[in-house]
């Protein structure tokens, strides 16, 4: 049997943690600069707020119905996504993190006449160690837990834990599922399906697997197959390493100095750079590229990216920092506002075994213990602790006015505890 534990509403749900006062009340948490809703709490789903809309649009609306409204504090959603996954990984032999909300788990081992109780002990646990409510869903294979996940976020009354493996409940749970609410069935394949008349995930393991095979390749076969009760996508212990790295950000206000772009962009850079080493990657090439507000109809635009291989593979913020640099001194313009910036990190590979170049001037070890050092201080005591100088002491300009405190992350913000 596969698990699937879904925080609930996660964003909403850490705030809530630390603020018990905003328990039933409607919560939205903005993207980078306060731009989009990108999370809801139950309670603002109900009065009709999206995913993704501009909350300028919805400003007006927020402050009728008394809705908290909070900046995306990234830092304390992290922490707290590691202590449920340390949770979960401590109740089974073999976890797979999937996001930073949900992990599948194993449940190879736990005997299928108690995996309700345990299910049911394991979302109990982890609201009370955290405050952080999961939905679990246990089935045959992955896919069916993802539906049991969503059915237990729909039904308060199981209570944390959907244990879906008798086939007439599966049956019955099928026959009523959207289509396009499977796992892996994109906007395309929901509007092809439903111009068929599949209109149900039960409909569609209704389908000659042939067919399923031919229109909708391998991937669509191994989902028809899963729905069906029949395991194919294996678990994956180790996350795969990602083939590309990026950080771009939209600026809180439209930059001209050189010098505050460089600051951000260098920035950037060094979040690439630490992603990179905590997968143990080099990169070989780098993009980098600005533009303005594409919006602003009466000012000029500008648009420009730069492509640059490294000689030898990379994973020194340093050189990657001085490489940005170099690359948006040949890009940058002067009299343009700036809105928007990047770096790309690409052509990753294992850090082990890199082919130096020959005419190779880094003292390569020397920069791999520097920043060994650099990760080690800065995960011990607070992210950007130790920076590169050329980010300067604040290089995100970011607006984040609804900011929480970073209850776990740094000391100052720790709750405090009055006895007496």
């Amino acid at each position: 049997m596969i698990g699937l534990a879904d925080c609930n509403n996660f964003y909403a749900s850490c705030e809530r943690a630390f603020d018990p006062s905003l328990e039933g009340q409607p919560i939205v948490v903005l993207s980078n600069n306060d731009g989009c809703i990108i999370a809801r709490s139950n309670e603002a789903k109900a009065l009709g707020f999206q995913m993704g809309q501009p909350y300028f649009e919805v400003k007006q609306l927020a402050r009728r119905y008394d809705v908290k409204v909070f900046s995306s504090n990234f830092a304390l959603y992290g922490d707290m996504s590691s202590r449920v996954m340390t949770i979960l990984q401590g109740y089974v032999p073999r976890t797979e993190i999937y996001s930073i909300d949900e992990a599948f788990l194993d449940f190879c081992d736990t005997p299928e006449c108690v995996l309700n109780d345990f299910g049911h002990e394991i979302s109990r646990y982890v609201r009370r160690a955290t405050g952080i409510p999961i939905s679990l869903g246990i089935a045959p294979t992955k896919t069916l837990a993802k539906i049991a996940s969503k059915l237990c976020k729909k039904y308060p009354k199981l209570q944390g834990c959907c244990f879906m493996h008798r086939p007439q409940d599966i049956e019955k749970v099928l026959r009523t599922y959207p289509i396009g609410d499977i796992w892996g069935i994109g906007r395309r394949y929901e509007k092809k399906l439903s111009a068929m008349g599949i209109q149900t995930a039960w409909d569609f393991t209704q389908l000659d697997p042939l067919w399923v095979r031919k229109h909708m390749t391998v991937v669509g076969e191994r989902m028809w197959k899963e729905l069906r009760g029949i395991p194919c996508i294996a678990m994956e212990d180790i996350p795969q390493p990602k083939k590309q790295i990026a950080t771009t950000r939209s600026f809180a206000t439209e930059i001209e100095d050189f010098d505050e772009l460089r600051a951000a962009l260098v920035s950037y850079s060094a979040i690439c750079a630490r992603k990179l080493r905590g997968q143990q990657s080099v990169c070989s090439e780098i993009m980098v590229f600005i533009h303005t507000n594409p919006f602003r109809e009466d000012r000029p635009q500008y648009y420009l990216t730069k492509i640059e291989a490294f000689a030898t593979p990379t994973d020194s913020s340093l050189e990657i920092a001085e490489r940005t640099t170099r690359m948006l001194k040949e890009i940058y313009r002067k009299g343009y506002s700036y809105k928007r910036g990047g770096v790309i990190l690409s052509s990753i590979s294992p850090a082990f075994g890199v082919q130096a170049s020959m005419f190779d001037e880094i003292d390569r070890d020397k920069h791999g213990k520097l920043m060994k050092t650099l990760d080690a201080l800065n995960a011990k005591d607070g992210r950007d602790t130790v920076v590169i100088a050329s980010q300067g002491f604040d290089p995100s300009p970011l607006g984040r006015h609804h900011l929480s405190r970073q209850y776990t992350t740094r000391w100052k913000d720790i709750p405090e505890i009055k006895v007496g």
